[in-house]
């Protein structure tokens, strides 16, 4: 399922549903086809998810016998953080807080 965040004053950002389920969690609203951040609102779910995005942790290296490096370039490649991930979704709440809009999601 495809999530996607938007406001008058921004485009779209487009999340997987378990990126965009992550998401909501952090910020505190319920897991839900449709939902509101209020402008009210944008500042905690902004902090809410630089804290989270600061206090993640990648993912524990696993030792291989094959090769070191290959093995570590591989898992790096395939990891993609929460920073990441949520950079485009705090850049758009940051521009409607910005235009005094409340930030929607739909599915």
């Amino acid at each position: 399922m495809l999530y996607e965040f938007r406001s008058r004053a921004t485009g779209t950002v487009t999340m997987v549903g378990k990126s965009a389920e992550q998401v909501l969690q952090i910020i505190g609203k319920p897991v839900e086809p449709t939902g509101i951040i209020t402008v009210a609102q944008i500042p905690a779910a902004i902090s809410a998810l630089v804290t989270a995005a600061e206090r993640e942790q990648p993912p524990a290296e696993t030792q291989t016998e094959e090769s070191d490096e290959e093995s570590r370039e591989a898992l790096g490649a395939n990891f993609v953080s929460l920073r990441q991930r949520v950079y485009p979704l705090i850049e758009l709440m940051r521009e409607a807080r910005a235009a005094d809009v409340d930030v929607t999601w739909g599915v």
